[in-house]
């Protein structure tokens, strides 16, 4: 509650009277500096619209001492201790990257094509399971769009970008390679870069999230795309919902 009313006094001041940034303590003191150097839990409101905390991701659990905070994204969450070998954190960082990337690639992927009419994700790829099945995107074939042709174009391609990339001993340079993969130049001003990755790996773990969940709608409800299960729950969502996925049919 106190945190919640140093932030609005602070969102209040800035909005008014232009305040320049401040940064509150909370913790067992009533003094600020006390309260920091007694590792009470900080609190930072910038002007009034953004509120960072540096509190450990589950209250009353040490932050791992790996775990520095240093890392785009690190709010001390690894209940499994899967980065206390350095060499492992610094892979599992890029791991989560990568994937986090292609989440963000697949989701508009997903979610486009059903959109526009043109059948839902679920149903998109069995033309693979038909002999001499032809691949299609957005309704139109795929120049030598057959399974085994696609399967090389893929595994070539894939093995080429992998490949270069385990050359690259830099570890930030593995990460973001910059040149051509940011033709936009967002890298070039060091405090903005710093915010756009917290950015990516923000979006890119609720992509992740967000992928998990049409996995699941997938198999609950097969042949259905999740744009088609979100209009059935807007029409109806006292029958249409997660209960029917919880609660076994023959209760309901």
């Amino acid at each position: 509650m106190a945190t919640a009313v140093a932030c609005t006094r602070v969102a209040a001041a800035a909005i008014v009277g232009g305040a320049q940034p401040s940064r509150f303590y909370v913790g067992s003191s009533s003094s600020s500096s006390s309260s920091a150097a007694s590792g009470g839990r900080r609190l930072g409101c910038s002007n009034g619209s953004r509120v960072s905390m540096a509190a450990q991701w589950l209250p009353g659990q040490p932050r791992p001492s790996y775990l520095d905070g240093s890392a785009p994204g690190d709010f001390g969450f690894d209940p499994l201790g899967l980065g206390e070998v350095p060499e492992n954190l610094e892979r599992y960082k890029e791991s989560e990257l990568i994937h986090c990337r292609w989440a963000m690639l697949a989701i508009p992927g997903v979610l486009l094509p059903e959109a526009l009419g043109l059948g839902n994700w679920v149903s998109a790829q069995k033309w693979a399971a038909v002999p001499n099945g032809q691949a299609t995107y957005l309704g139109q074939p795929v120049p030598w769009g057959t399974l085994p042709i696609i399967l090389a174009v893929e595994a070539f391609a894939i093995a080429f970008v992998e490949a270069k990339r385990n050359d690259e001993p830099d570890t930030e340079k593995r990460k973001y390679p910059g040149g051509a993969f940011d033709p936009l130049g967002f890298s070039k001003n060091p405090t903005s870069f710093e915010e756009y990755k917290l950015k990516e790996i923000k979006n890119g773990r609720l992509a992740l999230l967000a992928f998990v969940g049409f996995v699941v709608q997938a198999i609950a409800y097969p042949g259905t795309g999740p744009l088609e299960n979100l209009a059935s729950h807007l029409a109806d969502p006292w029958h249409n919902n997660i209960s029917n996925i919880l609660i076994p049919r023959s209760i309901l």
